[in-house]
């Protein structure tokens, strides 16, 4: 587990003007990652990734994910730049379907969902290098565009994926791919290979979220879990007693993250239920040897 990143999430339900304060706790803490997410309704991404990268000095921050139908890949690339070039080696760039009900109820729902994705990822990357891009797809149409202000050090641009085809397709052209809650080591080894046969590099990384509770209480536990199980177990197709997490008194959850990590987890990001998420989380570190 030494060479696993442990990461946690500023869940979507938590107020923004408190990110600041949690983002600089975090680092304080030793955790190695913080994500931010972008669910329609919710927070934006970009904007999260921004206020998180400033208030720290060192963590990496992700983004979980920008959904492609809401992002003109052009300005998606501006964006991330803007932040690669101010906070340098500190970003990692999620880009996903999204919620197809979501992208309908905004009227972006593409025709081609792979293609949308495929498109907009090999652009983001393509500019991200200082290329001009001239791309005629399916989805995405750029005529001769380039960023006069590419980062010097590009960030990693990885896919949030699920389903087998995507997750082919994320091998084939993104740096890394993002698997969503709920999925155990199984799932895991399942997604190296379907990466794999999309042709996936030896570098091409592996970030998990995880549902996390810590803490000796099994029943107060189970209460914080229960609502995000539920809803993925519904989302997966799965029993709720197939939906993975982090859980439980922390030297047991610290073994979970050991079982993601020796599945081929590179990083590990936590979304932590329940009361007092930066006590749990100081315990978890402590309980894998980052703290203490």
């Amino acid at each position: 587990m030494t060479n696993v990143r442990i990461g946690v999430m500023y869940d979507r339900d938590w107020a923004p003007e408190e990110l600041p304060g949690f983002a600089r706790q975090t680092e304080a803490l030793g955790v190695d990652d913080l994500w931010v997410v972008e669910d329609l309704g919710w927070n934006g991404g970009v904007s999260a990734a921004a206020v998180a990268l400033g208030a720290t000095e060192r963590i990496r921050v992700g983004i979980g994910i920008a959904p492609a139908p809401l992002r003109s890949p052009a300005l998606l690339a501006m964006e991330l730049a803007t932040l690669a070039r101010v906070f340098p080696g500190r970003l990692v760039a999620g880009i996903g379907h999204g919620v197809r009900e979501w992208m309908a109820q905004v009227g972006v729902a593409p025709r081609s969902p792979l293609a949308l994705l495929e498109e907009t990822v090999t652009s983001v990357r393509s500019l991200l290098r200082g290329q001009r891009v001239e791309l005629a797809g399916r989805e995405v149409r750029l005529e001769g565009v380039e960023l006069v202000h590419p980062p010097a050090e590009v960030p990693p641009v990885v896919a949030g994926v699920v389903r087998p085809r995507s997750l082919e397709l994320s091998g084939r052209v993104a740096d890394g791919t993002v698997i969503t809650e709920g999925h155990g080591p199984a799932d895991l080894e399942s997604a190296r290979a379907l990466t794999a046969k999309g042709g996936a590099a030896p570098d091409h990384t592996l970030t998990v979220l995880a549902f996390a509770s810590v803490g000796d209480d099994a029943d107060e536990v189970a209460r914080a879990l229960r609502p995000h199980i539920e809803g993925h177990a519904a989302w997966l197709g799965r029993p709720q007693d197939e939906v993975f997490t982090v859980a439980g008194p922390a030297s047991q959850a610290a073994e979970r993250i050991g079982e993601l990590a020796a599945a081929g987890a590179d990083t590990v990001v936590l979304r932590i239920a329940g009361a007092e998420p930066l006590r749990q989380l100081e315990a978890l570190l402590k309980a894998t040897g980052r703290r203490g």
